[in-house]
């Protein structure tokens, strides 16, 4: 299993460029006279895998990509391990989008771009890329074209193409949304093994059975807000709220 690298230290041994814990406060977003995020407040700490959750438009993918700083508030902060965050520590933020995004090269092209963004001098990342293909998985297909990869090829891809520069977090937007079960099952694999190897995931899904199989906590959203968060076992076993008990049993409308 690849080790996840330690956080870059500096001449006086503290933690340099480090991204967790991320914390929203007060975040808001409104669009066209709706409010899409009201007022969240949440932090991501090592550790847990938390799976974030709710109906459709809810707001949580909205959410994810505001603290991944792809989207800017209309009122409240994010903080990157208690700064604001900077471009410099971006590589340390892996973020993996329901519909992957691939450039016109093969697949081990699509991991050595990563890791010549991320920084890493160019006599390591052939190594690094083969290494993180392998561990993916995707050996047999480093010199396939990445477009022409299936669906769930080209989501496994994109999730070594993020793990390949040794992020301190994984942020995943549901990444295996209309992918069939064996994809799904990879994918599953594949966060788990992330996970089990330091790196902090955070997954959105609305999949109920996907998410008692991953998750360490739950933050529910509902109508743009955290309405529950807790350990995973409490959310299913013994929701605290209304409208995740309505979600559980299948009654809640978006």
């Amino acid at each position: 299993m690849r080790p996840t690298a330690d956080p870059e230290t500096g001449a006086d041994g503290r933690a340099q460029r480090r991204v967790l814990p991320i914390r929203g406060a007060g975040l808001a977003i409104r669009r066209a006279g709706r409010v899409l995020l009201d007022g969240v407040d949440i932090e991501i700490v090592p550790g847990p895998l938390t799976v974030i959750m709710g109906p459709n438009g809810a707001g949580k993918s909205l959410l994810l990509r505001v603290l991944a700083t792809l989207v800017p508030p209309d009122a409240g902060t994010v903080t990157w391990a208690g700064t604001t965050p900077g471009r410099d520590r971006a590589p340390r933020l892996g973020f993996v989008f329901q519909k992957p995004v691939m450039l016109r090269r093969s697949a081990i092209d699509n991991v050595r771009y990563a890791l010549k963004v991320a920084g890493v001098p160019r006599a390591e990342r052939d190594r690094r890329a083969a290494e993180a293909l392998v561990e993916g998985g995707l050996s047999r297909l480093a010199g396939s074209p990445a477009r022409v990869l299936s669906g769930g090829e080209q989501q496994r891809l994109a999730i070594v193409r993020a793990l390949a520069t040794r992020p301190e977090v994984l942020l995943l937007d549901e990444p295996t949304a209309n992918l069939d079960p064996s994809a799904t099952l990879a994918i599953e694999t594949q966060v788990r093994d992330a996970h089990r190897g330091g790196t902090t995931v955070v997954f959105v899904t609305h999949d109920l059975g996907q998410a008692r199989r991953l998750a360490d906590e739950v933050a529910f959203v509902h109508h743009g807000r955290i309405a529950e968060r807790g350990p995973a076992d409490r959310f299913f076993n013994a929701p605290s709220s209304e409208a995740a008990r309505a979600f559980i049993e299948g009654r809640l409308l978006p």
